[in-house]
């Protein structure tokens, strides 16, 4: 067990806290409109699609860096994977917003990915697609739906998910190399964390 206090994170780490939500039954949702202009689907993923949607939309203004450090094999296999759903918004034939959805487990559904590109940030399309990713997951009939974030994604990531219904439940750290400083991500991406 860790006492109390400061440790310090290695040069070239990157320190998180991790914040781990869950729902167990289908929360109330109010009908929400598809904001005008924007389309929502389905998507079958390459993997240039899938790099292209997942950098824009969550490594250059947070840190979003998992599926980057993957193989081409290694990502192939999850996006061809039939128990996971991939679906996008889209505003002028340009996608704009990333939702994955993960039934592999037994009667449970993980939010592994959401989010939207800066386009859309503000204009109701999070809860939008917030309410498409809860109507199909309880559809799924699953008897828990679970997400985490961190302290490397938007600020507002973890209130937005309690207000959709998660609650929180557990907390972590998560140490591990800074992706900018390993080649992951460009050195630019998330400005707002500096590099130590």
């Amino acid at each position: 067990m860790l006492e109390d206090g400061f440790y310090d994170v290695p040069p070239n780490k990157l320190a998180v806290i991790v914040t781990h939500l869950e729902m167990h039954a289908r929360p109330e949702t109010k009908q929400v409109t598809l904001p005008l202009g924007l389309t929502f689907r389905q998507v079958t993923p390459t993997l240039e699609w899938y790099r292209d949607v997942f950098t824009r939309v969550g490594t250059m203004d947070w840190l979003w860096y998992g599926r980057l450090k993957l193989s081409d094999t290694a990502l192939q296999a999850i996006l061809d994977d039939p128990a996971i759903a991939f679906f996008t918004l889209s505003i002028n034939g340009v996608d704009e917003a990333l939702l994955e959805l993960d039934f592999r487990t037994a009667d449970e559904c993980e939010l592994v990915y959401f989010g939207l590109t800066s386009n859309l940030i503000g204009s109701g399309a999070g809860r939008y697609l917030m309410t498409q990713a809860i109507t199909r997951a309880w559809d799924a009939d699953i008897r828990r739906f679970h997400v985490h974030t961190c302290t490397s994604d938007s600020p507002q990531a973890l209130e937005f998910y309690r207000r959709s219904g998660f609650t929180a439940y557990k907390r972590e750290v998560e140490i591990d190399d800074d992706p900018r400083i390993s080649g992951v991500t460009p050195q630019t991406a998330a400005p707002a964390i500096p590099i130590i």
